[in-house]
C-alpha cells in the first residue's frame, strides 16, 4: 500500500508540473500580448500627433506664403487641405479652366509646391499629394436616376481634378521638385459625397470645389516594435 501510494504522488506531481507549466505559458503569453497592445495603443497615439504636427505644419507655411503673395486662400488651419471654389476656375457644368482659373493657379500653385518640398525632412513625411473635386447634388436636366445623377457628378469632379492637375504642371514651380511631385500626385472625383453644410443644410457653392490635401505617411507599429525590417 505505501509503494501505491508514493506512486499516487508521483503522478500527482506530473500533473502539477505540466499545469503549473502550462499556467507559467499563458501567463507569459498574456505578458507579451498586453505588452504589445500598450506599445500599439502608444504608437497610434504618437502617430495621430505626428500627422497632425506634419499637417498644421503644412498649413502654416502655405498659409504664410499665400499671405505674403496677397492670395486669398481658404487653408484649413489643422489639416493643411486648401479649398478653392469650382466658381474661381470652371465655368457652370464645365471642367475647362477659365482664364481667370488659370490667373489664381500661376499664382497659388508654385507656392503650395515649393513649401512643401523645400522642406526635405517636411516632405518626406508626405505619402501623397491628393487633388480632390466635389459638386453639389443638384440634379442635372434629364437625369432619371439617382444612380445616374451620382456618376454624372463624379465624372464632371473628376474632369475637374485633372484640369487642375494637368495645369498646376504648365505653373512656373520650381522644376526640381517635378519628379517628387509626380510621385506623390493623387487625382480623385467624390462626386456629391462630401458637400459643405451650413446650418444642416448644403451650400451649394460651397460644395463645389476643387481640394488639394495632403496624406501623411502611416506609421508602421510591426516595424517600429522590431518585428519586421
Amino acid at each position: 500500500m505505501a509503494i501505491v501510494f508514493r506512486q499516487q504522488n508521483k503522478e500527482e506531481d506530473s500533473g502539477n508540473i505540466f499545469w503549473v507549466t502550462m499556467a507559467d505559458l499563458l501567463l507569459g503569453l498574456a505578458v507579451i500580448f498586453i505588452t504589445l497592445f500598450v506599445l500599439a495603443m502608444t504608437g497610434f497615439s504618437q502617430q495621430t500627433v505626428q500627422q497632425q504636427q506634419v499637417q498644421m505644419s503644412v498649413s502654416e507655411k502655405i498659409s504664410e506664403g499665400m499671405k505674403k503673395s496677397d492670395i486669398d486662400a481658404d487653408v484649413d488651419k489643422m489639416t493643411g487641405d486648401l479649398k478653392i471654389s469650382d466658381g474661381e476656375l470652371f465655368a457652370l457644368n464645365s471642367s475647362e479652366l477659365t482664364p481667370d482659373g488659370k490667373k489664381l493657379l500661376d499664382r497659388l500653385a508654385p507656392i503650395y509646391i515649393n513649401t512643401i518640398f523645400a522642406d526635405k525632412e517636411l516632405a518626406e513625411q508626405i505619402d501623397n499629394i491628393v487633388i480632390q473635386g466635389h459638386t453639389d447634388s443638384q440634379t442635372f436636366a434629364g437625369v432619371r436616376s439617382k444612380d445616374e445623377q451620382f456618376m454624372r457628378n463624379m465624372d464632371l469632379s473628376l474632369r475637374r481634378a485633372n484640369a487642375v492637375a494637368e495645369y498646376i504642371f504648365r505653373t512656373k514651380y520650381d522644376r526640381k521638385y517635378a519628379d517628387e511631385f509626380r510621385k506623390k500626385l493623387v487625382v480623385e472625383g467624390k462626386s456629391f459625397n462630401e458637400p459643405v453644410l451650413v446650418n444642416g443644410k448644403e451650400d451649394f457653392a460651397k460644395s463645389r470645389r476643387v481640394e488639394l490635401k495632403i496624406k501623411v505617411k502611416s506609421w508602421d507599429v510591426s516595424k517600429a516594435l522590431g518585428l519586421r525590417k
